[in-house]
């Protein structure tokens, strides 16, 4: 049995069918975050609103929260750094781009370098 109609609950769990605040089986944490434009893996760098510092930004992953964060722990291992996953996006601080579209490729995505 699937709600029809309702007000005020806001986002509604799929697994459980409650508020996703009042989920009991997590299956929120769980789903995919995926861009509109996923299929292709985008390995770009941006230094807009951080002071002149780079960061290389990986989108259109199609992984969950939690392989989110586990393959940013290994990628920013791997190069060194630190960074951080944030609205679906993994950020690693400095230039890797080359370094992680190898990675990435080696582990079966399609990894495209993306701007200049």
């Amino acid at each position: 049995m699937s709600i029809v109609y309702s007000t005020g609950i806001g986002a509604i769990c799929p697994g459980c069918r409650r508020p996703v605040a009042q989920c009991v089986c997590k299956s929120a944490k769980g789903k995919l975050l995926r861009p509109a434009d996923a299929g292709l893996v985008r390995v770009s760098r941006q230094t807009q609103g951080r002071a002149g510092k780079g960061v290389t930004v990986i989108t259109g992953l199609p992984l969950s929260a939690t392989d989110l964060e586990s393959l940013a722990t290994e990628l920013k291992r791997r190069c060194g750094s630190g960074g951080t996953v944030r609205d679906g996006l993994i950020e690693i601080q400095g230039e890797h781009r080359d370094k992680l579209v190898e990675e990435l490729i080696k582990r079966g995505f399609p990894a495209k370098r993306a701007g200049g």
